[in-house]
């Protein structure tokens, strides 16, 4: 299963959202990918290095593949995290 979004947080694929998306991703049994919509760089969700090392902008599109028995659960988890604003980023930039 797969699943192309948008990436709404301001940091991008970086800092919080990056650790929300990899926690969440250890928390299914599935094996995730992320990478860009456009582009052969899918690497594993559950590492926090990989997927900053992405370099994935704000507005930019992902594609999110997950394979196993909870892949749609993970996907509409993790689709629901790139498409939020992170809350305090706002304080966070102060």
């Amino acid at each position: 299963m797969e699943r192309i979004v948008e990436v709404v947080p301001d940091a991008g694929l970086h800092a919080r959202p990056a650790s929300q998306l990899v926690q969440a991703a250890n928390r299914f049994d599935s094996e995730i990918t992320v990478g860009r919509a456009g582009g052969g760089d899918a690497v594993g969700a559950n590492s926090m290095l990989a997927v900053t090392g992405l370099s994935i902008e704000h507005g930019e599109s992902v594609r999110i593949t997950a394979d196993g028995d909870d892949a749609e659960a993970a996907l509409d988890e993790l689709e629901a995290l790139l498409t939020t604003p992170v809350e305090d980023e706002e304080e966070d930039s102060e």
